[in-house]
């Protein structure tokens, strides 16, 4: 099974898979929080999402509460947040454990590939960044760099 066809769950429970929200172009999966110190990076997002998405990019958020709890709504009060405080319009996934023996699959995955120092493993906070191209090779951005960070938009516009 391929990254792409891990199943996933959309924010409103739906079944799918990363293939049936972003078919072979690039996406960015970043796990979410809306009580954040860096929840406005959503607003990079966005920005990234309305720059590229036509091009075929998109941008997946996985909002998670390991992180002192700052991500303790609803999928409804996630998605009013999102679309209300930053216009969010790419998709949302369920919330999910990133990090322990809960973690879900698709992070068992994301996990194994190093930052730019060579780091894998867990999960260090909120809003980090897995580019993922379309050949599946993955690019790691911890949660400090924004999104419209200039190695990240490289990066994107590589994989495009």
């Amino acid at each position: 099974m391929t990254l792409r066809e891990i199943p996933v769950h959309t924010l409103s429970g739906e079944p799918t898979t990363l293939a049936e929200l972003a078919g072979s172009g690039p996406l960015l999966v970043v796990n979410v929080a809306s009580k954040c110190g860096l929840t406005p990076q959503y607003t990079g997002l966005v920005e990234l999402q309305k720059q590229y998405g036509p091009r075929g990019f998109t941008v997946v958020g996985v909002p998670c509460n390991q992180f002192m709890g700052q991500e303790p709504g609803t999928a409804e009060e996630i998605a009013q947040f999102c679309a209300t405080t930053y216009g969010v319009d790419f998709p949302l996934l369920a919330k999910v454990d990133v990090n322990g023996d809960d973690r879900d699959p698709l992070y068992r995955e994301l996990v194994e590939t190093p930052d730019a120092e060579g780091t894998a493993g867990d999960i260090q906070w909120n809003f980090e960044k897995f580019l993922i191209d379309r050949d599946d090779k993955i690019t790691r951005f911890r949660p400090r760099t924004e999104p419209t960070d200039a190695a990240v938009v490289a990066a994107i516009e590589a994989a495009l």
